[in-house]
């Protein structure tokens, strides 16, 4: 079996291909896998750094489509993670979020579909919903994303339920909350807090900090993928919903108290612009193909926090470069 996986030097990416090579997923054991990344800012091959020479890895654009013309066949499960991904970034200039999130994935069903691949799993996000007041949307909830990376998501998704309605592609798409864990990029609300907390600095809490979250650590995150990669139905939409739905305040209470410091150093900023106020996600059909996450949040917290207090070889660096606007 040959799987490859697009985006796999990035946060969650890297933590499907760590998995994957490590044999956590016994139904692709001993597969042969390929990493395609382009190494963007959040692209690292360090974040590989377990799984070294468990991989052959491809240096490349999603959107290259000569490029996946030579790559893609002869692999038998392809899943995409490249993506775009800060909201933040994506409202300052949303140019590359478009280019990446929606021609990428154009490109990339085109080569699925020319090479015949079995299965192909897209990775998105909550976020292509919009926001919710209350309770919680199943896959059937309208698409209303209210931010330049929701909609370029919400297009790729809509670009690969197309190739699956129109060609038959065997394509099935996953949608998650917020991801937590090792090896995240520090501009990211988690790893920020820490990282700026361990040096003395203060953190950022945007608005009235009322925003709501649905927190997944990333490991969790990818055992839903591999369940759909392994039994999802293609054309299908599934949700990955996390363990812990807090606030904004109530995270950083719990970022504050991990650190063992007070919201003195706590600083108020203006709000995002567009703030989507509350996500929550179904996962009952995930549920029944036998999925549960297994991290609780607490836990996966704790751990999360030792992990960049040791770490800090791999994460220095990259808030260097955050700095200077590399």
């Amino acid at each position: 079996m040959r799987i490859l996986v697009t985006g796999g030097a990035g946060f969650i990416g890297s933590q499907y291909v760590r998995d994957l090579v490590s044999g956590v997923y016994p139904a692709f054991a001993g597969a042969e896998v390929t990493v395609l990344d382009r190494l963007t800012y959040a692209g690292n091959l360090a974040n590989l750094d377990p799984v070294e020479g468990g991989y052959e890895f491809v240096l490349g654009d999603v959107c290259d489509s000569e490029l996946l013309a030579d790559l893609v066949p002869g692999h038998d499960v392809v899943v995409n993670f490249a993506a775009e991904s800060h909201v933040d970034r994506s409202i300052a200039s949303a140019g590359e979020f478009v280019r990446t999130n929606v021609l990428g994935v154009q490109a990339l069903m085109q080569a699925c579909l020319d090479a015949g691949v079995p299965r192909v799993v897209q990775v998105s996000t909550d976020e292509v919903y919009g926001s919710v007041e209350v309770g919680s949307w199943d896959e059937s909830a309208p698409l209303a994303p209210r931010s330049p990376y929701s909609a370029a998501k919400a297009g790729g998704d809509m670009i690969a339920r197309a190739y699956a309605v129109t060609h038959g592609l065997p394509v099935s798409i996953t949608r998650c909350g917020n991801n937590y864990g090792p090896y995240q990029f520090p501009e990211k609300v988690i790893p920020l807090f820490v990282t700026n907390l361990m040096d003395g600095l203060s953190v950022p809490l945007y608005g009235d900090g009322g925003n709501v979250r649905d927190w997944i650590h990333a490991a969790d995150h990818c055992r839903g993928i591999q369940v759909v990669a392994e039994r999802g139905e293609p054309g299908e939409v599934y949700h990955i919903a996390g363990t812990a739905e807090l606030t904004n305040l109530q995270l950083t209470q719990h970022l504050l108290d991990a650190l063992g410091v007070g919201w003195d150093r706590v600083e108020r900023v203006p709000d995002r612009k567009g703030h989507d106020r509350r996500y929550s996600l179904d996962d009952t059909r995930l549920r029944a193909l036998g999925y549960a996450p297994e991290i609780t949040f607490e836990d996966g917290l704790a751990e999360t926090v030792r992990w960049y207090a040791e770490r800090r070889d791999w994460w220095e660096p990259l808030r260097k470069r955050i700095g200077d606007g590399s």
